[in-house]
């Protein structure tokens, strides 16, 4: 994994209810694209599709089979992995594990 690059990350967070796994990141809006190539990387994710608005990223990404969103807000500074699919709550506990292992 690359370490250097994820080191903006702060904390990893698992919401199970949510089905939703957040990251605390010291990161800029512009900078997403650097975070989120690192974090493709590192967990060996599939990009699928990308887009933006004025204050969020959100990028289609695929695991193993898994499709989940990945999303940057500007304001709260916060990235994160959700699924719409409760049964992939799995998937986003194991790359918790991946990520938390790194910080």
């Amino acid at each position: 994994m690359n370490s250097s690059a994820l080191a903006v990350i702060n904390d990893v967070t698992l919401d199970r209810h949510n089905v939703s796994l957040s990251m605390s990141a010291d990161i800029d809006f512009d900078a997403f694209d650097s975070l989120a190539g690192a974090l493709v990387q590192a967990l060996d994710l599939r990009v699928l599709e990308k887009s933006w608005g004025a204050d969020r990223h959100q990028w289609l990404v695929e695991f193993e089979g898994t499709r989940l969103w990945l999303n940057f807000e500007l304001y709260s500074r916060c990235c994160w992995l959700n699924s719409d699919n409760v049964a992939d709550v799995e998937v986003l506990e194991y790359l918790q594990s991946l990520l938390s292992s790194q910080l």
